[in-house]
């Protein structure tokens, strides 16, 4: 199951410059992550400083 991103995200950009595979990207208010190129690591969720992103 992917990682997704809540409304805790403050668009910092630290979990997209963590992704091996470039899973995540800005969208229109906040980073998203597209669930079919996540390969579950879990490294973005390691780097988000506000702890907005977790196991869908």
């Amino acid at each position: 199951m992917a990682y997704v991103i809540s409304d805790a995200c403050v668009s910092c950009g630290a979990c997209a410059d963590s992704c091996p595979v470039s899973a995540i990207s800005q969208g229109d208010t906040q980073y998203v992550i597209d669930a079919g190129t996540c390969i579950d690591c879990g490294s973005c969720a390691g780097t988000c400083p506000t702890g907005a992103i977790s196991q869908g």
